[in-house]
């Protein structure tokens, strides 16, 4: 690896946008190493790819000393999936603090973060008030850099998929081009158009706090793959 190659953290590699993301950074010419945090070992294999499995709720113990460029947070689940209001804020909530503290700590010059669309801390659903603390959490962090991509629903295959998913995955994109105002933050957009977004807002070399929703992150998904 060059010394002027970039060194990537991910959390939620093996998510719908994870993945992805993973690949994109793999085939970006600037990363040297790009460290793919999960559960679980994963079955794919690149030269760039260092894979270490961790315990997410000793994230911190577990990667004291490990140094990065830029962090990159896919970490998320649903209401559903998490099967109540607490556990949803351990994995949307305490999960993404935590590692966002081990990437400061990594001294990572840039964190990008995947929260929501609609994210507000006055909202009457209790999912978009957790992703508006988290994001205010992690911006109190400091880091010179923190991009906040605010996707609305994402689109993409996935083995859970659930029959209402699947119909909006279906419907939304025909409604979309309908969707003006207030409503565009809520344009669908694909698992793989975020991944280059984020992979965009990385390259942007803009510092300080900044947010992006669907017509942003359409702008740095093209820039980028422009750029490949």
């Amino acid at each position: 690896m060059n010394d002027t190659q970039k060194v990537a953290l991910v959390a939620g590699a093996t998510g719908l946008v994870g993945q992805r993301l993973v690949t994109v950074l793999c085939d970006a010419r600037e990363y040297g190493r790009v460290y793919a945090l999960t559960r679980r070992p994963l079955t794919r294999n690149h030269v760039k790819l260092a894979n270490r499995v961790v315990r997410f709720g000793e994230i911190e113990a577990q990667l004291r000393g490990v140094t990065c460029t830029e962090a990159f947070c896919c970490l998320g689940t649903t209401l559903k999936d998490a099967g109540s209001e607490a556990a949803f804020r351990q994995v949307d909530h305490d999960l993404v603090l935590a590692f966002a503290r081990v990437a400061r700590a990594a001294q990572a010059q840039r964190f990008v973060l995947v929260s929501s669309a609609g994210a507000d801390p006055g909202s009457r659903a209790f999912y978009l008030r957790v992703k508006a603390e988290t994001e205010a959490a992690v911006m109190t962090l400091g880091f010179p850099a923190l991009d906040i991509m605010q996707p609305g629903l994402l689109l993409g295959s996935r083995r859970d998929l659930r029959p209402l998913e699947l119909a909006a995955q279906w419907t939304l994109p025909a409604v979309s081009p309908l969707m003006f105002g207030p409503l565009q933050p809520y344009r669908p957009v694909s698992a793989e158009t975020l991944a280059l977004a984020m992979l965009g807002a990385a390259r942007s070399g803009r510092r300080g706090v900044m947010r992006f929703t669907w017509p942003a992150i359409r702008t740095l998904a093209a820039q980028a793959a422009a750029e490949r």
